[in-house]
């Protein structure tokens, strides 16, 4: 199996469940429920989620706010970027 067919799938649901998370977070802010430690949002965008972290954060109107997610999260996707850029330079 190509570890392409591997990454896809997986980049997918990830960015899937990490939009979902923030939503919940977010359900669970107005309901003044337990919430999602923001370790834990920002741990889902450091694992592939980030595109899911920023859907969640535009689409929930959530942690927009927030310094750590208003610019680390898109910090965390620029430097995924660049990794997979890297990734995919051949080397000379």
């Amino acid at each position: 199996m190509d570890l392409h067919e591997i990454i896809l799938p997986y980049l997918v649901i990830i960015n899937i469940a990490t939009a979902i998370i923030y939503g919940w977070d977010k359900l669970c802010a107005i309901k003044r429920w337990w919430r999602v430690p923001e370790i834990t949002l920002l741990v889902f965008a450091a694992i592939g989620g980030s595109i899911g972290a920023l859907l969640g954060m535009r689409i929930f109107h959530h942690k927009t706010l927030h310094l750590k997610f208003k610019y680390g999260v898109p910090v965390i996707l620029i430097l995924q970027m660049a990794g997979l850029v890297w990734l995919h330079t051949p080397s000379n």
